[in-house]
């Protein structure tokens, strides 16, 4: 069994000027973030840093060509250290411009992974509740030429510290929260059914599930769209502790499968996951009804109140309430293209697959998809 460790430092602050602060920003310093974030939270505090704002070379997910124009306008901006302040796609980015030697663009990174280091230090203050991303070393990258999402992973890629600023979530828009706290929880059901968990990494899962599921029982039972704004620290903190349960036992087949529906219908990652969670669970039960799941059942159960046989149908419903599920035609997925994304997942995603609570065919997956559909 691999060692499980920490591998970035964690420090939590009331907001960015007390971040700044801390960490002596400077000229030398490289701000990576979204300008709508910036404004309200960084601007009025005149820092000497360069900044970037991610909006301005594309929207959405992160691509290679996003990336590389980056890369292209940095070249002659020296800068020691990297602040990503953002979610995922801030993030992903960030990452890659940590270990990117001048004069590198994203397929020389791909094709020398193995010899991949850190040239810049890196320090990641997460804007959303989902990603757990700052506690993990992998950055996603939409490959436009190639049509594919793909992982690109290395120790070199951890951040050095993550801070985590509450504050920072409030100004999110109410679907952003959902999807991202949604994503945040798959990412803890998913390492806790992972083969490759540990004690170590199940309470990470667990307490990440407990808080997620409490956030939203309250949520819902209060009303109102800004009512998960109370739970926020929990959320924050729940999403960077799935982060560090999924950094050691993996994402499985819910990513894997939710992949190619966001790389061409462009729907939003925390989304696209929820789009497919609710059937591979149900593929699980259906293959392997006696096993690790009945345990995370019992555990839902008891956070929600409810008996085991029923859990996971009472999250789905939750779920449900914070962010209603929609069908993956709602988002232009035809029939015609199952089995195109049956055989990419197959091809691109073992690293995930290899996660999962069960082994899945391609019959198993093209069936997800047809149920979602």
């Amino acid at each position: 069994m691999k060692v499980f460790r920490l591998n970035v430092g964690i420090r939590e602050f009331p907001d960015f000027k007390e971040c700044a602060e801390a960490y002596a920003l400077d000229q030398e310093d490289l701000i990576l973030t979204n300008e709508y974030i910036y404004k309200p939270s960084i601007s009025g505090l005149d820092l000497p840093c360069m900044t970037v704002f991610q909006e301005k070379y594309g929207m959405g997910e992160p691509t290679d060509e996003m990336v590389d124009a980056i890369l292209t306008d940095l070249e002659k901006k020296p800068f020691r250290r990297i602040i990503a302040v953002g979610g995922g796609t801030v993030i992903d980015i960030a990452k890659v411009l940590s270990i990117a030697e001048p004069g590198e663009r994203m397929d020389d990174l791909y094709d020398h992974m193995e010899n991949i280091h850190k040239v810049h230090e890196l320090i990641i203050v997460p804007t959303t509740c989902g990603t757990g991303s700052e506690v993990t070393n992998l950055s996603i990258i939409s490959r436009i030429k190639k049509g594919v999402k793909q992982g690109l992973l290395s120790p070199a890629m951890y951040a050095d510290e993550a801070a985590l600023i509450k504050d920072m979530l409030l100004t999110l828009p109410y679907h952003v929260f959902a999807t991202s706290s949604i994503d945040a929880m798959i990412h803890a059901v998913e390492s806790y059914l992972s083969p490759n968990a540990c004690p170590m990494s199940e309470l990470f899962s667990e307490n990440a599930l407990e808080m997620i599921l409490t956030a939203w029982n309250r949520t819902v039972r209060e009303g109102g769209r800004d009512a998960w704004k109370k739970y926020a620290a929990d959320l924050l903190r729940a999403s960077t502790y799935a982060g560090i349960a999924f950094g050691y036992a993996g994402c499985a087949a819910v990513h894997a499968l939710s992949y190619p529906v966001g790389s061409v219908h462009h729907v939003p990652h925390g989304q696209s996951n929820q789009l497919l969670f609710m059937d591979v669970i149900r593929k699980y039960q259906e293959k392997k009804p006696i096993g690790k799941l009945n345990q995370l059942e019992e555990m839902i159960g008891n956070i929600l109140d409810t008996d085991p046989v029923f859990a996971m149908n009472t999250l789905f419903k939750l779920m449900d309430s914070i962010f209603k599920k929609d069908s993956l035609k709602d988002h232009g997925v035809t029939e015609k293209e199952l089995p195109v994304f049956t055989e990419n997942v197959l091809k691109t995603q073992q690293r995930l697959l290899n996660n999962n609570y069960v082994e899945l065919s391609y019959d198993d997956i093209l069936d997800i998809y047809r149920k979602a559909l």
